[in-house]
């Protein structure tokens, strides 16, 4: 049976010229005018699902923004298109099931946008990731809104099944020396092919370094996505400076990672084996 889940997912420089005659009407009264813009309120958005013949749901947000905005009172509708750039294909890889968007006074023109990623028939790991570039067209209701003409860039990430949320015995080799092993590490599953663990780098988890970091899984190849607070404390970044594993035959993760520091970056790899 097909399954359905819901992811909530001027500088104007003016020279004033001594006259006689000043025209109290001047283009100055215009400033305030311009185009207002129907458009998506991100650029870029990467959405993923485990594809395993499940439909994933999920909502982008639509605003309207510009310099009078503020004066908009009528309804405002427009469409939603596919550029034709865009890598994914409708009916393989997504569906639109209501393309007409429209915004009103009384949602604070806020709207939502319903796409639905198919993962019926696809078999990963992919080479790439399909991309859909979706534009706002045929904006209607306020001759002062206009489309934006910039495409939102969706990546579609598919995922393999992924399995990793668990209890494992780490340990940690730190390029400058250091090291360290626990023999009860947790890793946190938080979204799809996504996890965190309870520690990092040397540390270990405790009152210094009370969390971990995050990583995906994107069909046994790991990485680590910059992350701007070590342990969701300090400042520093924490990225993967390269592709990590899983071994499908043992369930050991490893995992590299860079940790900035003032005085020179860390680097680690981490290697966690399954506690059975």
């Amino acid at each position: 049976m097909k399954k359905i889940k819901y992811i909530i997912v001027f500088l104007l420089s003016i020279g004033l010229l001594n006259s006689c005659l000043i025209d109290n009407d001047t283009d100055l009264d215009d400033n305030d005018a311009g185009d207002n813009f129907f458009s998506f309120n991100v650029k870029q958005a990467s959405l993923a699902g485990i594809a395993d013949d499940s439909e994933y749901t999920f909502k982008l947000q639509l605003e309207l923004t510009g310099p009078t905005s503020m004066d908009v009172a009528s309804d405002l509708t427009a469409v939603i298109v596919a550029d034709e750039a865009s890598t994914a294909i409708e009916g393989t890889h997504y569906r639109i099931d209501n393309p007409t968007v429209t915004l009103t006074k009384e949602n604070n023109y806020l709207a939502e946008l319903e796409i639905t990623m198919i993962t019926v028939g696809i078999v990963t790991p992919l080479e790439a990731s399909p991309v859909l570039l979706l534009k706002v067209s045929n904006v209607t209701g306020n001759k002062d809104v206009i489309a934006d003409g910039k495409p939102m860039t969706i990546t579609l990430n598919y995922a393999c099944p992924s399995f990793l949320e668990g209890e494992y015995t780490l340990d940690v080799v730190s390029a400058a020396g250091g090291s360290f092993h626990n023999p009860t590490e947790t890793i946190t599953s938080t979204g799809v092919g996504e996890y965190e663990t309870s520690s990092v780098g040397t540390w270990g988890s405790g009152v210094f370094i009370a969390n971990g970091y995050a990583f995906q899984d994107v069909c046994d190849v790991i990485t680590v996505p910059l992350f701007d607070g070590l342990a969701n404390t300090y400042g520093n970044d924490v990225w993967g400076h390269q592709a990590g594993s899983v071994d499908p035959a043992t369930g050991i993760i490893t995992i590299y990672y860079t940790i900035e520091f003032a005085a020179g970056n860390g680097i680690y790899t981490a290697v966690y084996t399954p506690n059975k």
